[in-house]
């Protein structure tokens, strides 16, 4: 069960990291339940807030991700994608952070979500 923020998450930055990856790739195909477990495990620990594959048309034979991650800074962000497995393993090709701050939001969306 994801845990519920305390008093003091309030303050926590959101950082955007938008994913290029190659999701045909044998090593994609083969870290996918690392990688998933990886990110039920961040959901629990309340630093991930959202993240889904970007649906549509593929680019250039890859295709992308976003991740929306409850961290102290964007360097501690960079900590979280670091112990990926999709990152370690090679399986993404571009990975861009950049702190989001949240003027509106859905708070349905940003609930915990099965």
């Amino acid at each position: 069960m994801r845990r519920a923020p305390a008093a003091d998450d309030a303050g926590g930055m959101k950082v955007v990291n938008y994913a290029m990856y190659v999701p045909t790739s044998e090593m994609a195909v083969s870290l996918r339940p690392a990688h998933r477990e990886y990110l039920t495990r961040l959901h629990s620990d309340g630093r991930l807030l959202a993240c889904g594959p970007l649906t549509g048309d593929a680019l250039a034979g890859a295709n992308g991700a976003l991740f929306i991650y409850e961290a102290d800074s964007v360097a501690a962000a960079r900590e979280i994608l670091a112990a990926d497995p999709y990152e370690i393993g090679g399986v993404f090709t571009l990975c861009q952070l950049s702190q989001w701050e949240v003027i509106k939001a859905n708070p349905a969306l940003l609930r915990a979500m099965p």
